[in-house]
């Protein structure tokens, strides 16, 4: 499925298709390295192989949409 996020702060509804949504619910309330992230996303969703550049492709994705903040 795909999920729908609305961006109050651009008025834009985002289309996020896996692993944006995941992505999105392991940051929820906590900032994470990149590092840490793939470590949350490898336990909480049993990855066999997790694909750091991959990762961070998704990431970069999300903050040119509004929709996370790098630190």
């Amino acid at each position: 499925g795909l999920t729908f996020i609305y961006h109050r702060t651009s008025g834009v509804t985002h289309i996020l298709a896996s692993p944006a949504p995941e992505i999105l619910a392991a940051l929820a309330g906590q900032p994470l390295t990149a590092d840490a992230l793939m470590a949350v996303l490898a336990r909480d969703y049993a990855l066999a192989a997790a694909d750091r550049e991959a990762l961070l492709a998704r990431l970069d994705e999300l903050v040119c949409s509004g929709l996370v903040a790098a630190a």
